[in-house]
């Protein structure tokens, strides 16, 4: 089955607390998986590229015939696709983990979209952001 995994990476200041949503659509446009992350201190771009890192972790587990990947981050969308070098080692470093993830033999691409076509990865990366361990339940 073919997949679209929208992603986004947030960052409050650059570097800054960040967080990355993900949501998982199947090819009949129905949620198969959406994951909300806390990741510590990072840029912007690097946020973006955990999302993505995560994304993939997560969709290969449903075992894809194709996978795309739609970022509101032009930047991360075009180095990702080959379109663009990446002149940033950390970034360089996370796109090399990005590859290496990728399920063998399934085709992935990476689509630039607009803002308000990533609107729930925006909303989960932000919503993780929000939330403090105080948030969490302990009784889980």
């Amino acid at each position: 089955m073919r997949y679209r995994v929208h992603c986004d990476g947030a960052s409050r200041g650059n570097p800054g607390e960040a967080a990355a949503g993900v949501v998982i659509y199947d090819e009949f446009g129905a949620i198969s998986g959406r994951i909300a992350l806390r990741l510590g201190v990072r840029t912007n771009n690097q946020a973006e590229y955990q999302a993505v890192l995560a994304g993939m972790r997560l969709v290969e587990q449903l075992q894809p015939s194709a996978i795309e990947f739609r970022l509101d981050s032009e930047l991360a969308a075009r180095q990702l696709s080959g379109a663009w070098k990446i002149k940033n080692a950390a970034l360089r470093e996370l796109a090399a983990r990005v590859q290496a993830a990728a399920p063998e033999r399934v085709p992935v691409s990476f689509v630039h979209v607009s803002r308000a076509e990533n609107s729930l990865a925006d909303r989960l990366a932000n919503w993780a952001l929000d939330r403090t361990a105080a948030d969490i339940p302990h009784d889980l």
